[in-house]
């Protein structure tokens, strides 16, 4: 396996796996591709470092010997680290795909992988986390206001935590408010490309994004159009 970036934006990487081949291969590589990559075998160390220093994304192996890479999300997710997080496993089936992006993954890749793909997904989340600087600050659709430069969310002025990818979902859904966008074309806005089998995963995150916005409010903002995808319906 080649490991190599074409012009990739640099990023701070933690990379959680116990493997360690793979480990010294993927590190090997994110490095030479001019990143910084610390990489750990177990997840109360990566736990350690993820709260102890900034990180653009954390690579999180599943299977690792002191506690499971969901304990670890769990954790961070809990104590209000919301680094964007890419599950790299080789639990592959659905139901754990849609337990893991559940327990607050923002993607999910499955072992073995082709390091193009694995790289693009990388800077999909880091894009989405907010590195690139937005020309106009604030979008404003009803009651939701998105600050793009502090990542803030807010409805009626009550705040709402969200993770890079919800952050980057509910801006797809404003911008395009009133208007029904396919679950494609959600796929391709937050992974940058037109994968096979991604689509059905989009509605957990829907499905996270709405308890967080649509919570506690009599009114639904957030619709399912049976069959084609979701809008934000705010007239």
């Amino acid at each position: 396996m080649v490991l190599q970036l074409a012009n990739p934006m640099t990023m701070n990487l933690l990379l959680v796996e116990d493997d360690s081949l793979l480990g010294k291969s993927v590190q090997r590589g994110l490095v030479d591709a001019g990143h910084d990559c610390d990489w750990v075998t177990d997840g109360a160390e990566a736990i350690r470092q993820a709260m102890s220093e900034p990180l653009d994304v954390i690579v999180l192996d599943l299977m690792l010997p002191d506690m499971s890479g969901l304990d670890v999300l769990k954790r961070l997710r809990a104590d209000g680290n919301e680094t964007p997080v890419l599950i790299l496993t080789a639990l592959g089936s659905v139901d754990e795909r849609v337990t893991g992006l559940e327990a607050g993954a923002d993607d999910y890749l499955v072992k073995p992988f082709a390091f193009a793909e694995f790289a693009a997904r990388l800077e999909a989340l880091d894009r989405r986390a907010g590195k690139a600087v937005a020309v106009k600050t604030e979008l404003q659709e009803g009651p939701i206001v998105l600050d793009l430069r502090t990542r803030r969310a807010t409805r009626d002025d009550q705040e709402i935590g969200l993770t890079p990818t919800e952050f980057s979902l509910l801006e797809y859904l404003m911008r395009n408010a009133n208007q029904t966008v396919t679950r494609r074309m959600l796929c391709e806005h937050l992974w940058d490309a037109n994968w096979e089998g991604v689509t059905n995963v989009i509605e957990v995150h829907i499905n996270r994004l709405r308890a967080k916005v649509d919570r506690s409010f009599d009114e639904r903002l957030i619709h399912t159009v049976r069959g084609i995808g979701y809008a934000l319906r705010t007239r």
